[in-house]
């Protein structure tokens, strides 16, 4: 499957934002003392690590953002697999914009790249299943999209965006509402017919309250794999069951082989680590 690119008006307050934070008032004080202003240089962009890269739109936009004159030449895509030594990409410019640029790209690109891996790692740990992996809200604020993309260029698939696109009953709404039941009435009275509905439970028994009433959707939290293979048997199909909670590269494989149709995974988005990504001057 081809991955889309983010357009550059979704990416480029995200990238403004963090070339301000990093210029400050004053701009990139030690490269306008130190570097001629009419020098110019080329620098690989290297991976130091294995892992699936991801975020060059971001990357380059840093860079151009700084100085339109840069150019960035990408020798691989976004979503391609990396090993140490791998030259990524080539930029050439003015030095002074290489050098201001350098640490915001790289920011971008090996956070990206990091959920990307992640990512690839558990869609790779549940290959064996019929089970796709999918990400949650737990994102950095203001990075959402971004990293939401990420997800998708290491194999994975996205859950709902935002508050607005979907609705997903949880354990407080639940609560609040007086049952799983009347929740679900309460969530279809009150939304359009185009809008999915799913609710979290914690048991068989609030899950058998929800397919009794009917969802497109059930949020299995926080249970055992029997309990899993269980929850699977009772929805026979009539719903997308979604298991969540506790899900990372060790727990995955045994938890998909529950028969579920999707792990929600905000382990991917909250915790993936930086992937090792440098800029070297030729």
């Amino acid at each position: 499957m081809m991955l889309a690119s983010l357009p550059r008006i979704v990416i480029e307050p995200a990238v403004r934002n963090a070339l301000v934070e990093d210029l400050g008032l004053a701009g990139d004080i030690t490269s306008a003392a130190v570097i001629p202003a009419d020098h110019r240089s080329r620098l690989a962009m290297v991976s130091r690590k294995h892992g699936v890269v991801a975020g060059l739109d971001a990357a380059e936009l840093s860079f151009q953002l700084v100085d339109p004159a840069v150019s960035m030449t990408r020798h691989m895509d976004d979503g391609a697999a990396l090993k140490p030594g791998d030259v990524i990409a080539t930029i050439e410019g003015p030095s002074r914009a290489l050098l201001t640029g350098e640490r915001t790209a790289l920011n971008f690109l090996g956070h990206l790249s990091g959920i990307a891996t992640v990512t690839a790692g558990i869609v790779q740990a549940v290959s064996a299943t019929s089970a796709s992996v999918v990400c949650t809200r737990k994102t950095t604020p203001g990075l959402r999209a971004l990293e939401k993309y990420a997800v998708r260029a290491g194999g994975g698939m996205n859950h709902r965006f935002a508050l607005h696109d979907a609705v997903l009953i949880k354990d407080n709404h639940v609560a609040i509402a007086g049952g799983v039941g009347e929740a679900i009435r309460r969530a279809r009275a009150g939304v359009g017919h185009m809008v999915k509905i799913e609710v979290e439970v914690d048991t068989l028994d609030q899950l058998r309250d929800a397919m009794d009433i009917g969802v497109d959707a059930v949020l299995l939290d926080n249970m055992t794999p029997a309990d899993l293979r269980e929850a699977v048997a009772l929805v026979a199909g009539r719903a997308i069951t979604e298991a969540s909670g506790n899900i990372n590269p060790a727990t995955a494989a045994e938890i998909a082989a529950s028969g579920v149709d999707l792990l929600s995974v905000g382990w991917i988005t909250h915790s993936a680590p930086v992937l090792d990504i440098g800029l070297d001057y030729l």
